[in-house]
């Protein structure tokens, strides 16, 4: 196509290997190509994004950068500083534009951001090209497919997956680029707004990647951590496409590892290595291709002479359960990532709920301290001080690391929600948005809420025991010594239940198992914030209760709060005290209604939760004995800007 000026818009797609949207750019045969990255506001200020995965994000933009600059050398990633709502009309008219060429993205903010940029693109005659890339299937496609509904269950997906068409193999990455036209900026800057910024508690000095559109020199470099004003990572595990391709390369090598693996059967207490492939972040960000990974495993699958492991506990099957979620997203929106509005997620009283602007239907990313209680218990489980080791280890682990296996992560969400704390699983995601390096919008809130049994997954009664459990995989709790270092020295038959560990034994380990860990201090331990086994049965009851009134997140008495009305004391959490028969006749709630009920009893990736309902239970320290949260005093200030100061492991 003659005189094309092609920008091409990178994303999640970090890549040059199986990229259907970039084939389709170079299709156009530009006479000037421009790939680009817009730094977008959203990004570094209203979504919370740990230092970890902001070095992860700068590896895969550097990397790439380095690899456009080996197919030619006039060129590289362009990344410019500015909202792409701002920035694309300007550069429209300043390059003349012909084509503006992307991946598709399903995520709820992407989509109100892209239908901006396409109408200004329509306003200045650039025509616009999408391409599906980033899942097995086009999300849309697959709801359509699944009688225009989320997909709700891995069936759904198999179902409706195949009647789009097969998977598509994977496309060779380019052999050449065409040479970028000019790279003139003759334009005002739109300054981001700053406030509210999510992600200011973790910087240390302002802000300064906005300060010039190209780079502090010009050059269109990617951004430091040092101009975002944070500290240095402290992950190990870094990005970039060339990373991403020799880990599968490596995983691929194993073909009896590839072909049998079978996740729940995986280690939650490996490392050094881990377990599993590690590979969520790089296709997180598209340094990896779906596709490539799809059929490099499938492939040895199909020609492995023994007995290979099929869906949902496969290594496809994880990709299976990624497509669902992008589905679940893709037709609720905004909605699926909270309880509020949301259609197809269950109600539960948690404590610590979420704000919500009743005008826009979308949560303020605040939350109400409905008890002081459930709030201190949440800060410890954030810093990984809540006196139980399995859970401070793998807590520890998730922040430093910026990774933890998919069981542990079944731990800590199950230990936080339904299992123990009874708080609101939206304050779980937003932790795992922060610090987790392979964080998806659509899988994390899917994850949340199949853990806490609100959406996806329904037996609310199998539960993880933080101390039963561990034991079944590290009987000598490697895992916790290395990132509970307190413990390091502490005997085997005490390093999960700690507080059992008479003096003279904590004496000879070096330890003092005491106090709730608001003290940073060498050698000290905190006794357990509960007794798990009395949490567990009030967890139990509450989730009894909320499933036999069984609202959800649309419901009116969950939008105007009558829905106090329908839980006596057997719920967990405040409530009006009337009894759900009073409020709402005898027979009412006889029939729990179901929107879209899963239809089996696996986990996100074919795990079994066990039934821990014949643990030991472990004694800890309840404020007052109370088992139930009181409401939080007017102007009491919470314990997160304490805990935020310790230095965890």
């Amino acid at each position: 196509m003659p005189n094309t000026r092609v920008i091409y818009w990178f994303r999640t797609d970090l890549r040059l290997h199986d990229s259907p949207a970039l084939q389709a750019a170079l299709g156009l045969h530009p006479e000037a190509f421009w790939p680009v990255w817009t730094w977008d506001p959203h990004y570094v200020y209203r979504a919370r994004v740990g230092v970890n995965r902001w070095q992860f994000l700068t590896d895969c933009q550097n990397d790439l950068s380095k690899s456009i600059t080996k197919l030619n050398k006039k060129s590289k990633l362009f990344l410019m500083r500015e909202a792409p709502q701002t920035l694309f009309p300007k550069l429209f008219k300043a390059w003349k534009i012909t084509h503006l060429v992307f991946e598709k993205d399903t995520d709820a903010y992407a989509r109100d951001r892209d239908a901006n940029v396409i109408k200004a693109a329509e306003e200045a005659g650039v025509q616009v090209i999408v391409r599906s890339g980033r899942t097995l299937w086009d999300s849309d496609l697959l709801v359509e497919k699944n009688h225009g509904k989320p997909t709700m269950s891995i069936s759904q997906v198999q179902n409706a997956g195949p009647k789009i068409g097969l998977i598509p193999r994977p496309i060779p990455a380019p052999k050449s680029l065409p040479d970028p036209g000019p790279t003139n900026l003759d334009f005002k800057q739109d300054e981001p707004d700053q406030r509210p910024d999510f992600n200011g508690k973790s910087r240390q000095s302002a802000d300064k990647s906005y300060e010039k559109i190209a780079g502090p020199k010009g050059d269109f470099a990617v951004p430091t951590l040092e101009e975002l004003g944070f500290p240095s990572a402290t992950s190990a595990h870094r990005g970039g496409e060339t990373i991403g391709l020799k880990i599968l390369d490596n995983i691929i090598s194993d073909e009896t590892y590839t072909a049998t693996f079978e996740k729940p059967k995986t280690s939650p207490a490996a490392f050094d290595p881990q377990a599993t492939t590690l590979l969520s972040p790089h296709l997180h960000f598209g340094s990896l291709s779906i596709r490539e990974f799809y059929w490099r495993v499938q492939d040895i699958v199909t020609t492995f002479k023994g007995k290979a492991s099929q869906p949902p506990v496969s290594l496809t099957g994880q990709l299976l359960f990624r497509d669902m979620y992008f589905g679940a997203q893709a037709k609720l929106g905004y909605s699926f990532g909270q309880t509020m509005y949301n259609s197809h997620c269950r109600f539960i009283p948690w404590h610590l709920p979420s704000k919500v602007n009743h005008e826009t239907k979308l949560v303020t990313g605040e939350y109400h301290i409905d008890s002081t209680e459930a709030e201190e218990w949440f800060q410890r489980w954030k810093w990984g001080r809540t006196g139980f080791p399995w859970i401070d280890a793998l807590m520890r682990q998730l922040r430093k690391d910026g990774w933890i296996h998919h069981l542990g992560r079944h731990a800590v969400a199950c230990f936080l929600t339904r299992g123990g704390c009874y708080v609101s699983w939206e304050r779980g995601a937003e932790v795992f948005e922060e610090w987790l390096l392979d964080h998806e919008t659509a899988s994390n809130a899917g994850n949340w809420q199949w853990l806490s049994c609100t959406a996806f997954f329904a037996q609310f009664y199998r539960c993880y025991s933080p101390v039963a459990f561990p034991k079944k995989w590290d009987k000598e709790g490697a895992f916790v010594r290395k990132y509970v270092p307190e413990l390091k020295n502490l005997d085997d038959k005490y390093i999960y239940e700690p507080w059992t560990a008479p003096l003279a034994n904590q004496k000879k380990a070096g330890v003092k198992i005491q106090g709730n860990g608001s003290e940073d201090v060498q050698g000290v331990y905190p006794k357990p914030m509960f007794d798990f086994g009395e949490r567990r049965t009030v967890c139990l009851d509450g989730m009894k209760k909320a499933y036999q009134v069984g609202l959800y997140g649309d419901d009116a008495k969950v939008i105007d709060g009558s829905w106090r009305k329908l839980f006596d004391d057997h719920g967990e959490g405040p409530t009006e005290g009337e009894s759900f028969e009073d409020a709402m006749g005898p027979s009412a709630g006889s029939e729990d209604k179901i929107r879209e009920g899963p239809e089996h009893g696996f986990d996100d990736d074919g795990a079994i939760e066990e039934d821990e309902s014949g643990a030991k239970e472990i004694g800890g320290e309840s404020k007052g004995g109370e088992k139930r949260g009181s409401k939080r005093k007017a102007g009491q200030k919470t314990l997160d800007a304490h805990f935020k100061k310790l230095k965890t492991g």
